[in-house]
């Protein structure tokens, strides 16, 4: 009898160890993949540039275009869709920076950063990541033929993309990452989930290693934090107003600054497509929030983690599904 219980006893242990094992051999393996440097990324589809043009209709089919970037929404003969952002490479970049670039990239896991599932390498290169079907945040606050966003929706972006921003700078390796906040490239997926579409390393990288520090100092990275946090400020501001100073409108860094939050004073300024279905408590919170962001350029860093839990302690939420 002990024979049979300590048998029953040893397989119960082997079932609860195999588990365990597979997680490790998986660790080893993506660490045995992280530390090749044969050629390009295996993890991500390689397209060519001929894949990329017929499949973005000739490049018309124009998603958001700026004088620093421009994407494209594509559709592959599979049938496959997604988002083409090109990308536009510095002098001192060759093709294995730029595989190394695209690697790392493509280990970026978060509900709200937009999925690498591609890239296009030559004279012209391009990343493809994940079809967004609602288009750009910008659109929706700004056409007026496009759903109106309700005020649960902005509240989830605003907390979303803080917690994206927490998670590039203290939970990647390499830490930092330059990110273009702004409506324009923050994309909406079928369920109005929020993704940031512009990531890049703040260094390149080449073989496995960061630039020398002089060219990526702490002073620079604290500037770029600041500016990230105050792009997120301006984001806040756009999202309660339906505005942007980008657009010539009314200066809103002037006017969060200047405000005391008066009743009359919010009313004035909210996007009229809220109507009245918003909590004032709240709204006054995340215009706390976007006040601290964009005076924090001129003060000490404020680290993104404590922008996420101040968003956090005044719209009085201590989780949130990242």
């Amino acid at each position: 009898m002990k024979h049979i219980f300590d048998f029953y006893s040893q397989k119960q242990q082997n079932l609860l160890m195999e588990p365990l094992i597979f997680k490790i051999k998986l660790i080893i393996l993506a660490w045995v993949h992280f530390r090749s440097r044969s050629g390009p990324i295996s993890l991500v589809k390689h397209f060519s540039y001929r894949d990329i043009k017929k499949a973005t209709d000739g490049f018309r089919r124009i998603v958001y275009n700026s004088s620093k970037r421009v994407a494209y929404r594509a559709k592959f003969q599979n049938g496959h869709a997604a988002i083409v952002k090109e990308v536009h490479a510095s002098e001192d970049q060759d093709d294995a920076t730029f595989y190394r670039e695209v690697q790392l990239l493509g280990q970026l896991h978060h509900r709200h950063i937009a999925a690498l599932n591609g890239f296009s390498s030559g004279p012209k290169r391009f990343l493809v990541l994940e079809n967004l079907e609602k288009g750009s945040l910008k659109e929706h606050l700004s056409d007026p033929l496009m759903t109106p966003l309700n005020w649960r929706i902005r509240l989830q972006i605003a907390v979303g993309i803080a917690a994206a921003l927490e998670y590039l700078h203290f939970f990647c390796d390499p830490p930092m990452y330059h990110v273009s906040v702004s409506s324009s490239t923050i994309m909406l997926d079928e369920n109005f989930t929020a993704k940031l579409c512009d990531v890049r390393l703040l260094c390149s990288v080449e073989n496995n290693k960061p630039l020398p520090k002089s060219k990526c100092s702490k002073e620079c990275r604290d500037e770029i934090c600041k500016h990230t946090i105050f792009q997120l400020g301006l984001l806040i501001l756009e999202l309660v107003t339906g505005q942007s100073s980008e657009d010539g409108g009314v200066d809103l860094v002037q006017w969060v600054q200047d405000s005391r939050f008066r009743r009359r004073s919010i009313h004035q300024m909210i996007d009229p497509d809220l109507g009245d279905s918003y909590d004032f408590k709240e709204l006054k919170g995340l215009l706390a929030v976007a006040k601290m962001c964009v005076q924090s350029i001129h003060k000490p860093t404020i680290k993104t983690p404590q922008i996420l839990w101040y968003l956090q302690k005044k719209l009085g939420r201590t989780q949130v599904v990242c």
